[in-house]
């Protein structure tokens, strides 16, 4: 009762500072929303090739617009080196800039110093904007992908934007205007949303989206809620106005700053104790040794309005009711961290906007570093849609890359099963099946090195770590983990680079800007810790380009590899071959993985007459009287698709 008390007094005194007296009420009745909220995920979510994009890495189609020091100053480490400057594209990635000399003893706001390539490369930009993507639009329409997650546009200092200043606007460095549109957000009313302007970036990502649909490309946009930047709108009024703020309760305030010194006294609880993270206070606030789903909610309705203003803003821009110029949903980041009570509201609010909207959360780690979150309480008809499945990703790596051991196809079918058993059929098929991230080491990089999946996975925690480009063979088992990711169930992830053969070790290696043919690229050969290692030559991979273009046509081509059910075939014991079948009313395919040293035949195991295709790039299948069956090469694989009867297409009939 208290809570609630004091969450009703706080939004008054927040409405009545306002011209306008906003509150939730401008969204409807709650308990109707939530009640009225689709329970299943969209149809499209089941059909989509998701395709990551991280704007400041992905192109600069617009040099005039590229980062100055001002626009970076409140990102890590706390300061801005003299003479820094953008880096160019094409730079080794692990040579020094020449503005951050490795001879100076420098500390980061938290009083660390900054010794290793990890911490120093967060002061790196690259100029990657939004008319870059527009400008690679047909690239990514060429690949055949259907849907663009977009890491977070927030007009933030840092190179990943998860520290915003605004919420509400896209980053001034992503937009052709930096200067006009830090000038009409310092002169904004940030708490009322019917006074908030569309900046240039703003402006420039609505082109974005609308030149995505045209193509048939769904857009989703990242976002935490948990956490501001150090430089928030919000925090910086309590910085100023201290107790008197209107906005104290967004955040747990442990000191206000002194206006009579020039030190910045402001002290908060923040994410993981990073400083540039403030956390936004909850009305049950429950420390976790292992992080579970739990109930609550934000505690200022103020802060709430203000989240459920930015997502209409972004779901329906022009606020007509039609929400075919906005957004097609949101990745929700660190989003087991925030209370279900909250995430029931989020999605009562966003399918009122748009039904057909994507939820999707980040739901990760239980106990870092071994244990993963089962998602299911995050998966019940009033939260998310889907989660990004990074337990199937961890168990596939394991049996493709054998990373980090060998994986026999019977463990592999088990670990699999496992990861399911508390999930719905029919969510499975909107999962977002991950592969690489920006969070984890590339996909090339991380079958190259066998250990383990996250646990110092990068140079300046294993000096030893592979990251020069990864070899043949390493290749060859990413095209067998391909194959299967894009014949299971869910919907395929593409870390936008990996299509272009890209390698990288953790955050930051797998951060590094994308290596377009038109550019030129210095050969990498510095090793962060100055250690020997091979040199590479950094150039795109149109072969690997060509082989996700067929595996993309083929899961847009055969619907069974989009909503099909799904059946292992038993592993017979002396053969490392992995099978397994999918199926539709019309349609059923049978997928084989031939993970041995052997090269075998295999015949399908079951009603042979019919349409039989070889659905997979480079398969073969033979047909021998009433066997139909494939040919599997030592690390190889192969599917075949029994067309239904009404299809006529060239291929053996028996």
């Amino acid at each position: 009762m208290r809570v609630a008390l004091l969450s009703i007094l706080s939004l008054f005194l927040w409405a009545c500072q306002t011209e306008k007296q906003h509150s939730l009420d401008e969204f409807g009745s709650m308990d109707s929303l939530i009640a009225a909220t689709p329970d299943q995920a969209p149809d499209w979510m089941k059909e989509v090739v998701w395709y990551q994009i991280f704007p400041e890495r992905f192109r600069n189609g617009d040099p005039s617009n590229d980062p100055t020091p001002e626009d970076i100053q409140g990102g890590y480490p706390g300061f801005v080196p003299a003479n820094w400057s953008t880096t160019p594209w094409g730079h080794d990635w692990y040579r020094p800039d020449p503005w951050f000399s490795d001879a100076e003893k420098i500390s980061d706001w938290n009083g660390n110093e900054i010794a290793h390539f990890g911490q120093k490369a967060q002061l790196r930009r690259y100029g990657g904007d939004l008319q870059g993507v527009l400008d690679q639009l047909d690239y990514i329409d060429s690949l055949g992908v259907t849907a663009i997650y977009f890491n977070p546009l927030n007009d933030s200092p840092s190179l990943h934007k998860y520290d915003p200043r605004h919420w509400h606007h896209v980053d001034r460095n992503f937009g052709p205007d930096p200067r006009g549109d830090a000038k009409a957000m310092a002169e904004e009313d940030h708490a009322d949303p019917d006074k908030w302007v569309w900046t240039a970036a703003d402006e420039l990502w609505l082109e974005v989206i609308q030149a995505c649909h045209e193509r048939g490309i769904r857009v989703v946009m990242d976002y935490s809620w948990n956490h501001t930047g150090y430089n928030f709108w919000a925090l910086n009024d309590i910085r100023e106005k201290g107790e008197e703020s209107s906005f104290t309760d967004w955040y747990y305030i442990d000191r206000f700053d002194d206006p009579d010194t020039n030190i910045d006294e402001l002290k908060y609880q923040s994410w993981i104790g990073v400083r540039s993270l403030p956390e936004m206070r909850e009305t049950e606030r429950v420390h976790f040794d292992r992080l579970q789903a739990y109930e609550g909610d934000l505690y200022s309705p103020s802060l709430k309005y203000h989240i459920f203003s930015v997502t209409k803003r972004w779901l329906d821009p022009n606020g007509d009711g039609n929400p075919s110029d906005g957004i097609d949903g949101f990745r929700l980041d660190v989003a087991a961290e925030l209370p279900l009570g909250f995430w029931r509201e989020y999605r009562a609010i966003v399918k009122d906007i748009n039904p057909r909207a994507a939820l999707i959360g980040e739901i990760w780690w239980e106990k870092w570093p071994e244990d993963m979150l089962d998602p299911s309480p995050w998966l019940q008809g009033d939260v998310f849609d889907a989660v990004m499945n990074y337990r199937w990703y961890r168990e596939a790596r394991n049996y493709f890359a054998f990373a980090p051991d060998t994986m026999n196809p019977s463990s592999f079918i088990a670990n699999v099963d496992s990861i399911y058993v508390n999930v719905e059929g029919p969510k499975r098929y909107a999962f977002m099946n991950m592969s690489a991230s920006h969070d984890a080491p590339r996909l090339a990089t991380s079958f190259y090195n066998r250990g383990e999946y996250k646990v110092n996975t990068h140079p300046s925690a294993d000096p030893f770590y592979k990251i020069n480009k990864p070899d043949s063979a390493t290749y060859g088992r990413i095209k067998l983990f391909l194959g299967h990711q894009f014949t299971f169930v869910g919907a395929p992830q593409i870390w936008s680079g990996d299509e272009m053969g890209m390698w990288g070790a953790d955050d930051p290696d797998c951060r590094k800007p994308l290596m377009w043919p038109d550019v030129s690229f210095e050969i990498e050969d510095s090793h962060p810790a100055n250690l020997m290692r091979p040199a590479d030559s950094v150039s795109f991979d149109h072969g690997l380009f060509s082989y996700y273009r067929k595996l993309i046509a083929m899961r847009e081509k055969y619907d069974v590899f989009k909503y099909g059910g799904l059946e292992f075939i038993p592993p017979t014991q002396d053969l490392n071959v992995l099978a397994y079948k999918r199926f539709t009313g019309d349609e059923l395919a049978y997928v084989f993985f031939n993970l041995s040293e052997n090269s075998m035949r295999i015949p399908v195991p079951e009603e042979r007459r019919g349409i039989w295709v070889v659905a997979s790039p480079g398969g073969r299948m033979y047909v021998e009287g009433d066997e139909v069956g494939v040919e599997l090469e030592p690390m190889s694989w192969n599917a075949l698709v029994r067309l239904k009867s009404d299809v006529v297409e060239s291929g053996p009939t028996q």
